[in-house]
């Protein structure tokens, strides 16, 4: 994968919905972070899934809203919790805004079923307390590759 778009993904922030309001993460975080000390979203099983700009290719907003939506709908039907979030570039001129869905609960490789069909280049995955970018694209680099990340809390 090529290393620049690596570290857009890596330094990539959520915007998770959580009970006591948006959580704002990135997988840049300390290695040394006490997984104890996260907020409780973060210790459980969730995939974060978008179907916007398959393979990185700009579509226009409306094929991509329908993409997103068949995405949820199939989500839903699969008797997933699903709830909106958004990825985005925290730059002061980044403009690059991603509507995503975050699935409790998603098994790693039904997420990684959901992004070869929606023709993404990766995917997030929460195990065990730690974020996986997982590749689902076999242009970018081989299925199923794993880079794990380290949760950062964002003000």
């Amino acid at each position: 994968m090529d290393q620049a778009l690596l570290r857009q993904y890596i330094s990539t922030v959520y915007e998770l919905p959580t009970p006591d309001g948006p959580l704002r993460v990135s997988l840049d975080g300390d290695s040394a972070t006490d997984p104890s000390m996260l907020p409780e979203l973060l210790t459980r099983p969730f995939a974060v899934l978008t179907a916007y700009n398959p393979r990185s290719m700009l579509l226009p907003r409306k094929v991509n809203e329908g993409r997103h939506t068949v995405m949820r709908d199939l989500l839903i039907l699969g008797c997933y919790r699903v709830e909106q979030c958004v990825g985005y570039d925290e730059e002061p001129d980044g403009t690059w805004r991603e509507p995503s869905w975050l699935v409790h609960a998603m098994d790693r490789d039904e997420a990684v079923a959901f992004g070869r069909v929606f023709r993404q280049n990766t995917i997030l995955v929460c195990h065990n307390s730690r974020p996986e970018l997982i590749v689902t694209d076999p242009t970018c680099d081989d299925v199923g590759r794993v880079i794990v990340g380290t949760w950062r809390l964002r003000a």
